[in-house]
């Protein structure tokens, strides 16, 4: 007979790997976007003495020769140590303008041995008289921040410590997640609409046709989502398909062929048709289950075929049509390739906000802090699906 502690032991054997690997895959690099939303030691790596001497400076006029000092010698430092780049970088995304004062200033101070610092940085650039240079690199100095949250919610922090919106013309991210959030809503109503008669269709037709038109629903599975989105482009631009059958039935004049593609017409569309699987599969694992009995005895207790419908099948089938919905509104919040090559710029989502962030303006800071609001949200509407409808209820077959 086994001990229970070995029986235990080997139990634990067997799933190790499996923990291992979502540990690896999916705990690791979720915690490491977390921490990088937040961690950014950077600049307060490179001038720790230009930070230190900032501690006694009460934000109002300049600071004291000694920090231009300082500033002035870890300039050159960084630009020694090839690390200029990026501190210029960070204090840039703070005020506009200041990657080029340092990398300017660092290349002028190279033959500069003694002061006074302040004139011969004011010399090189005036902008080392302006308070605001000083805020930006206190502000960017900080190795534990909440700016990147702020600048992802369209809000900054100004000199004196509060919080307040960005101009006009800086608030792009707020906008871009509710034209995102409306989008995602949107799809999964739409793939609900389309999903549920196909999916009723498929639950209650002769097995053999069944299994046919399930092949069918599961052909995108199957088919390359690049494959699909560029057949999408093929079908929905100007001279497409679906126009030039628009213009041979007389509906729109060759004159007007309509506008679906590179838009959010083309992004709702191809989306649709990806996600749509998404929502059948759930639904049909539900109603295959309902006996056809419920929806005679209804008839037979002179229910309409309506009131049938609506009182005895849809509350039978809402697992799957939570499951469904669920499923393609958080698929949808996150998507990417299909918005980048159909949407156009109008038709972009936050995921490809997040996409420009990690690999064209290299602001992984911000990129997280976006990924952690998208992350938020899908667990905030987790916990709100749990309270109205019951998570023991949704049915994924």
């Amino acid at each position: 007979m086994i001990a229970p502690g070995r029986e235990r032991f080997r139990a634990l054997a067997l799933v190790l790997p499996l923990l291992v690997f979502i540990l690896i895959t999916f705990i690791a690099p979720l915690a490491t976007m977390l921490v990088r939303s937040v961690h950014d030691p950077v600049v307060a790596d490179a001038l720790p003495a230009t930070l230190a001497s900032l501690d006694g400076w009460d934000g109002e006029g300049l600071p004291d020769e000694a920090a231009y000092e300082a500033i002035a010698r870890e300039l050159v430092q960084a630009r020694e140590d090839r690390t200029l780049g990026q501190v210029a970088g960070r204090v840039n995304r703070v005020q506009s303008g200041l990657r080029s004062v340092f990398t300017r200033s660092a290349r002028s101070l190279r033959d500069v041995t003694e002061g006074p610092w302040r004139d011969a940085l004011e010399e090189i650039d005036e902008a080392w008289a302006d308070p605001a240079t000083w805020h930006a690199i206190r502000a960017t100095g900080q190795r534990f921040t909440g700016r990147h949250y702020l600048n992802a919610v369209d809000m900054q922090r100004l000199p004196d410590g509060s919080v307040a919106r960005q101009p006009e013309e800086r608030r792009i991210y707020l906008p871009l997640l509710w034209r995102t959030l409306v989008v995602s809503a949107v799809i999964t109503l739409l793939c609900l609409l389309l999903g549920y008669p196909v999916a009723h269709l498929i639950a209650h037709a002769p097995e053999r046709r069944a299994n046919l038109l399930l092949a069918l629903v599961l052909v995108p599975f199957w088919t390359s989502l690049l494959v699909r989105t560029t057949a999408w482009i093929v079908l929905l631009q100007t001279q497409g398909v679906v126009n030039d059958l628009l213009v041979s039935i007389g509906l729109v004049g060759d004159d007007g062929r309509l506008a679906m593609i590179y838009n959010m017409t083309g992004t709702i569309i191809a989306m649709t048709h990806v996600l749509l699987p998404f929502m059948v599969l759930p639904l049909y694992s539900v109603m295959r289950a309902i006996p056809g009995q419920y929806m005679n005895a209804a008839a037979s207790l002179g229910a309409r075929p309506a009131q049938a419908f609506l009182r005895v099948y849809w509350p039978q089938t809402l697992p799957g049509v939570g499951a469904g919905s669920l499923l393609v509104f958080i698929l949808a919040i996150g998507y990417y390739i299909t918005p980048a090559l159909v949407g156009g710029s109008s038709g972009q989502l936050i995921s490809n906000m997040v996409a420009y962030h990690m690999q064209t303006s290299l602001n992984w800071g911000l990129a997280a802090a976006l990924g952690g609001i998208l992350l938020a949200g899908v667990l905030a509407l987790y916990l709100l699906y749990d309270r109205l409808v019951g998570i023991e209820r949704l049915s994924l077959g």
